[in-house]
């Protein structure tokens, strides 16, 4: 089997408490077809889920299954089913859109349950509070780690949510110089910093748990999904030259951008100068101090002079007058361009301008939805990253500020922009904009200021992504359409979702599961279970433990546990019995 091209494992963090399996086996109605939603609805419908889509114009090759008119019309919603629905899942683009369905829906079936895609994740938040059955997801939320684990190199094809901690989904393939290669999957099975996923073996069909259990060793064309306890970098100390190259820059972005500053003082300094030459030349009597203080006295206003001068010539007395015109010009000039300087934001760019990373950091291009998240995740895991704007006025500058991170406002697709962030030492850049063609534009300038620096490109058509990373040899150009339809279609199945991916075209989740009595694995080990149910079971939590590994298949499962796993969507039908088993609301602890 092959691993589906885009796909990998999204983390879907709110979900809603104590939800049945049973309650949610019938339709669902993906409403807004758009990149995003088309895609759910493709997939929700290849795993054989019955689902109805919403769209306000015609979709080519859709039949029955597509109802087309206003989505915010009770009409619409009526033919397409709401009143018999079960999950509602609403991914336009639009906010507003939404919020509108969302209303016209629940007036029209207040029982259903609502996953509901919003860019503003606190009104999300809210609403999540305040609504029963009621699920905020965010495209970028899920999405922007994916492109930050690209970044760091490690090939993730998505995320999982264990343990409070975002694990990093990826791919090993065993080839003949692999250091796995005959090594046994027992020994693997029990490392707490590695979660084994799904296993897929080369030449037979055997499952994980029955590999592991049976000692099976791995060969060549054996492959694993693979999960991998996050690791907070550590902040390096900065070196003596790292400190000196950041100076340098600063200094370097402030004699470009303070030219006009400079030459006003030193004019001024010159005005001084020559002023006090001449009193001093021409007031035989008076030190050179008191020529000095009498001289900027004239030239600035700002004191009565200490010389007494007698009767001066017309000639001395003319050079006063002009001297004096002269310097308050100068000196009103200098003023001005002080205040611009340090009221404006030249001086605040000079203090970015010396935060700058001179090496291995990450330059995040567009602060948009996705952008600010991959900032953050980044930040958080201890990575110097910078970041180039071309608006002044984004939203999430302040945000991204507030950090301390170096915020660069320019053209992304200039290479003097590019240069200015360090590029040439950088470990990766980011292109993310809202703009397809910028995007690629910048990713292509980038290549050649320095081939051997990776580059991540969004591109917004899922159908053009992998054509754009073909042609252009990108390290890797995702589109967030087809990172997060698992995700949006793991919740529109229901309940604790941890998260989802996808092995070959089936779709995978992981969620938490209350063993009830009547649930059809209480009084089982889990290793019985895992190998007739054909699931992976990832830990347990029991009133008093959690337990991990060995001890886990050995476990015989009983009411009040939760089990944590992945296995199939389309086997979850093996949980809808007539007292069904609970997602647990929870997360792990």
């Amino acid at each position: 089997m092959k691993l589906k091209a885009g796909g990998g494992f999204s983390g879907v963090t709110n979900g809603k408490a104590m939800i049945s399996f049973a309650d949610i086996k019938p339709r669902i109605i993906v409403c807004g077809l758009d990149a995003t939603g088309y895609k759910i609805f493709r997939l929700l419908k290849h795993q054989g889920i019955a689902v109805v889509g919403i769209h306000d114009r015609p979709l080519p090759g859709e039949g029955d299954d597509v109802v087309i008119g206003d989505l915010q019309a009770a009409q619409t919603l009526l033919e397409a089913g709401i009143r018999d629905a079960q999950t509602l899942v609403l991914t336009d683009g639009e906010d507003g859109t939404n919020l509108g369905v969302l209303m016209q829906a629940r007036v029209l079936n207040p029982r259903i349950r609502i996953v509901n895609r919003l860019f503003n994740t606190s009104l999300g938040e809210r609403l999540d509070d305040t609504l029963p059955d009621h699920i905020t997801m965010s495209v970028a939320s899920l999405c922007a780690p994916i492109f930050a684990f690209s970044a760091l190199g490690s090939a993730a094809i998505g995320q999982l949510k264990l343990f409070n901690q975002t694990w990093p989904i990826h791919q090993v393939h065993i080839d003949e110089s692999h250091p796995w290669r005959g090594r046994k999957l027992s020994d693997l099975w029990d490392d707490r910093d590695r979660m084994l996923i799904y296993y897929i073996p080369a030449k037979t069909r055997l499952d994980l748990v029955s590999a592991v259990v049976q000692g099976q060793s791995l060969q060549v064309g054996d492959r694993l999904i693979v999960g991998t306890k996050p690791t907070v970098h550590a902040a390096q100390q900065r070196s003596l030259s790292q400190r000196l190259n950041k100076l340098l820059t600063a200094l370097k972005y402030l004699r470009q951008h303070s030219k006009g500053l400079l030459a006003s003082f030193l004019l001024l300094l010159v005005m001084i100068f020559i002023s006090t030459l001449v009193y001093v030349s021409s007031i035989l009597k008076t030190s050179p101090v008191d020529a000095l203080y009498f001289s900027v006295s004239m030239i600035t206003g700002a004191g009565d002079s200490l010389v007494t001068v007698g009767n001066p010539p017309d000639s001395l007395k003319l050079f006063t007058i002009f001297t004096m015109l002269i310097g308050a010009a100068i000196i009103g000039l200098s003023y001005a361009l002080l205040n611009d300087f340090v009221l404006g934001t030249r001086f605040s760019r000079f203090w970015e301008a010396a935060r700058i990373p001179h090496k291995q950091h990450f330059i995040v291009c567009g602060l948009g939805s996705v952008g600010v998240q991959i900032v953050t995740h980044l930040h958080k895991c201890g990575h110097e990253v910078v970041v180039i704007e071309k608006d002044p006025n984004c939203r999430f500058l302040s945000t991204v500020r507030s950090h301390k991170i170096p915020v660069i406002q320019g053209d992304t697709t200039l290479p003097t922009t590019l240069k200015s962030a360090n590029f040439a030492m950088a470990q990766a850049l980011i292109a993310v904009t809202s703009n397809d063609t910028v995007n690629l534009e910048t990713a292509l300038n980038a290549k050649s200021l320095n081939p051997k620096v990776p580059v991540i490109v969004r591109y917004h058509d899922p159908e053009f992504a992998w054509m754009a990373q073909l042609v252009f040899e990108f390290d890797a150009v995702l589109s967030p359409a087809e990172l997060v339809a698992p995700a949006f279609a793991a919740a529109a199945l229901g309940g604790r979702v941890l998260g989802n991916g996808m092995t070959a075209d089936s779709l995978w989740v992981a969620l938490a599961t209350l063993i009830t009595p009547a649930h059809p694995f209480c009084g089982r080990s889990v290793q019985d279970v895992a190998v007739r149910s054909d699931f992976v079971p990832l830990y347990m939590e029991t009133k008093s433990q959690t337990v991990h590994g060995w001890d886990l298949l050995e476990v015989c499962l009983s009411a009040g546990d939760v089990l944590y796993l992945t296995m199939p969507a389309n086997r979850l039908e093996q949980l809808w019995q007539s007292t069904p088993s609970q997602f647990m609301r929870s997360g792990a602890s």
